[in-house]
């Protein structure tokens, strides 16, 4: 029997997270499983809610973030098969799980990532392209692959195939692969952390595949987006870009995300204020990202 361990980490999730737990009930039936959920600090009925029931296994933390949420949650399985990390605010359809293990079963994939659904059942475009040049231009809207980090062609959500990265919302990574790279990077704390942790896993061999034929539903939004998260965002994106590339190259992403998001706030986005205050003055940066020393994020 394929043993399976569920990775969530929850911050004020009392609203959704009885739905995501009664989920996996039923959808990992048939297979031997753990849950653990950390819990960051809520200060809803959340670990509450977790803690009376005897389907998992409820860790305490201050908030840490969400990548380091994740590797305490390892830390704390005690099988050894893949590990499926979920939001709070996600459920799963039945049978999703065997389309995931059987991606994961293929030689050299490392994450496994289902198709992702929206709350009204419209289809969630989780698929993206690793971060360049052209796509931290905002020009996303023309469709060009050369200017867009989001997979928006449908076509691209009927079929399996590899991808640079996926949303984090759901996926199921060989646990071999997590460990061999230590887990998810915490210096991120929100955001970034899954583009960090594919494009990582591909560097060293390991592939991203997405497969249609497991179906999770997202919520998505739950703790809503303020400017904070808006710049922690942002900001994740420059400092991601510049780990992987010149100072050169990282001082014109970090110019080109500014013009893109002073044209985000020219069209009334009010978040992109905040981010790019952020972008521009090291210390105004939200201080759970701990950046704020140079120009350029490290």
């Amino acid at each position: 029997m394929v043993s399976v361990s569920v990775a969530v980490v929850s911050y004020n999730s009392a609203a959704v997270i009885t739905g995501l737990l009664d989920s996996l009930i039923a959808g990992l039936s048939g297979y031997s499983f753990e849950i653990v959920v950390v819990d960051n600090g809520s200060q809803d009925s959340t670990p509450e809610i977790v803690e009376a029931r005897a389907d998992c296994l409820l860790v305490r933390s201050n908030n840490i973030g969400y990548a380091a949420g994740i590797n305490l949650a390892e830390q704390h399985c005690r099988l050894d098969g893949p590990l499926l990390i979920l939001n709070p605010d996600a459920t799963v359809a039945e049978g999703f799980l065997a389309p995931l293990l059987d991606t994961l079963a293929a030689p050299a994939v490392g994450i496994a990532a289902p198709r992702i659904l929206n709350a009204d059942g419209s289809l969630a475009k989780s698929l993206r392209r690793e971060p360049s040049l052209g796509r931290a231009t905002g020009l996303g809207f023309t469709g060009l692959k050369a200017f867009s980090e989001y997979v928006n062609d449908p076509a691209e959500y009927e079929y399996s195939h590899s991808v640079d990265w996926a949303l984090g919302a759901a996926m199921l990574i060989d646990r071999r692969c997590f460990r061999e790279l230590g887990g998810w990077d915490p210096t991120y704390f929100l955001y970034s952390e899954e583009t960090d942790f594919c494009l990582q896993a591909r560097d060293a061999g390991w592939l991203t595949v997405y497969n249609p034929h497991s179906t999770v539903t997202h919520v998505g939004g739950q703790s809503g987006q303020s400017p904070r998260t808006h710049a922690m965002q942002i900001v994740n994106r420059v400092r991601l870009y510049r780990r992987r590339h010149s100072a050169a190259g990282a001082y014109a992403y970090l110019f080109l995300t500014v013009l893109s998001e002073l044209s985000w706030l020219a069209r009334g986005h009010r978040e992109s204020a905040a981010s790019t205050v952020s972008l521009l003055m090291p210390s105004r940066r939200p201080p759970e990202i701990q950046c704020s020393d140079t120009l350029l994020p490290r």
